[in-house]
Formats: C-alpha cells, sequence, structure tokens
C-alpha cells in the first residue's frame, strides 16, 4: 500500500494493529521477530525509512520532523482498527511525535505509546556520532550491540549502509522537544538496565509526557536488549494492549 509500512504477517482478524518504528540504521526487518511473535491477535506493522533494503535509491530524510510527517502521511490506510505505537531508540523519539501529531486538534490518539531505550524526549542525546568518519561511527555502534564489527571488513557494504546510518544519527541529535500538551493515551517505558543511551531514571521520566497510565518495564541487558528477548517484549505488549482494549 505503500514504500513506508511492511507487513510481515497478515492478521486480519487481529482488534488491534502495532505500528513499529525501528531505531538509527535499522530497518523494517528489525521487528519481523516481534511481529511473528504477537499474530495472530495483533496485526503488526514495520516503518520501512527511506534510503536503506529496498528504498536505498530514495533520498534520505535528515530530521525527526521530516520523518514522522512522512509516516504520518502513509498510515491513513491502516486507520480502520485501533493502532498502537512501539519505537526503540530514534523511533521511540519518532513514535512520541507521531502520537503527539495524531492526537492533536481532536484527533484520534493512538491506543497505546511503548517507548523503548530512549530517555525521554527532553533529554538530549549528546554522541555525536554523525560526526564520526565511516569506520569509527559503525565501531562505535558495535560498542553498544547495535551492528556487526564485521561490516569494518567490507568496504563496499560500509560505503553502502554508512550514510542511512549518519543520517538518522544526525536527527537525533538535532532534535529538540518542543513542550505541548500532554498525550491522552497510556505509555508503556521499556529499557534494558546496562543501556549505555539510556539510564533507567530518565526513561523513568516519560511518565511526565502523558496524562494516562504509565508502566515502567526494566529488561536485562544493553541497548540493544530487545534484539533477543522478543517473547517476553511481545508477551508485554500482549498485555498491556489487553488493558488498552478493555478501558
Amino acid at each position: 500500500m505503500t514504500t513506508w509500512i511492511r507487513q510481515f504477517h497478515p492478521a486480519p482478524q487481529a482488534r488491534m494493529r502495532l505500528l513499529c518504528l525501528p531505531h538509527a540504521g535499522g530497518s523494517a526487518s528489525a521487528y519481523f521477530a516481534l511481529s511473528r511473535t504477537l499474530t495472530p491477535e495483533v496485526e503488526v506493522l514495520s516503518v520501512q525509512y527511506p534510503g536503506r533494503q529496498d528504498r536505498r535509491s530514495e533520498p534520505l530524510l535528515g530530521s525527526i520532523g521530516e520523518l514522522r510527517d512522512g509516516i504520518a502521511g502513509a498510515l491513513e490506510p491502516w486507520r480502520d482498527r485501533p493502532l498502537a505505537l512501539f519505537g526503540h531508540s530514534m523511533g521511540a523519539v519518532l513514535a512520541y511525535e507521531l502520537a503527539r501529531l495524531l492526537s492533536r486538534d481532536g484527533g484520534t490518539p493512538p491506543a497505546h505509546l511503548f517507548v523503548s531505550g530512549r530517555g525521554n524526549p527532553a533529554q538530549r542525546v549528546e554522541m555525536p556520532l554523525d560526526e564520526l568518519d565511516d569506520r569509527a561511527m559503525i565501531a562505535a555502534l558495535d560498542d553498544l550491540g547495535g551492528t556487526s564489527i564485521g561490516l569494518l571488513d567490507d568496504e563496499e557494504v560500509l560505503r553502502m549502509v554508512a550514510p542511512a546510518i549518519r543520517s538518522d544519527y544526525r536527527a537525533v541529535r538535532t532534535y529538540r522537544h518542543t513542550p505541548g500538551p500532554l498525550l491522552p493515551c497510556p505509555v508503556t517505558a521499556l529499557v534494558g538496565d546496562a543501556d549505555a543511551m539510556a539510564a533507567v531514571e530518565e526513561v523513568e521520566k516519560w511518565r511526565d509526557h502523558t496524562s494516562a497510565d504509565f508502566r515502567l518495564k526494566v529488561f536485562q541487558g544493553g541497548h540493544f536488549y530487545l534484539s533477543n528477548q522478543f517473547q517476553k517484549v511481545g508477551e508485554l505488549v500482549y498485555d498491556r494492549l489487553s488493558y488498552s482494549l478493555s478501558t
């Protein structure tokens, strides 16, 4: 239906859809395992940002606002059922800004917002990864557990993936939160207990950005705790979405 949205496991009988937004440098396939875990109870959609995989030839978008607007424009065909949002790291900020946009001027807010691996949106990210050269940038991401050091051994692949990663981290670094109305939807924040980019106490401050229910869940692991705990994350997501549908 659109180049922005991927659907790995259609679930036509599901009462709820979950739109997943990847981390900086990530692609829609990052959520394939979560989609498999939640199907058929929840129909999972995953965002494919421009400039990677099958959208590699498209121009990169260098700000959170541009990415948010592109996603919002692609969502309309998918809004015939309740829609929840899940974002990890950069995706958490994008999901938050998308939730604000959907809630604006009497619009229909998301049924639930899940934010993962990111301190509250008012916290600035001071890691200038986008200002490093390609090798140093990829090595820094490897230290966080987010990519394979093998990329450093393949110049062609490195040249292919580095521009999208750099653009995403520039969008993260230059993002500035604008105060506004609290979200009217429940918010669940998730984080690894050893996350070098998102301290638990900063993640807990997401409670200040909603007027509805807030929950915090801490998992074992670092910034990319999600990559090997999709089953546990899926169980939490399903539990919280079931709560949203019942209220």
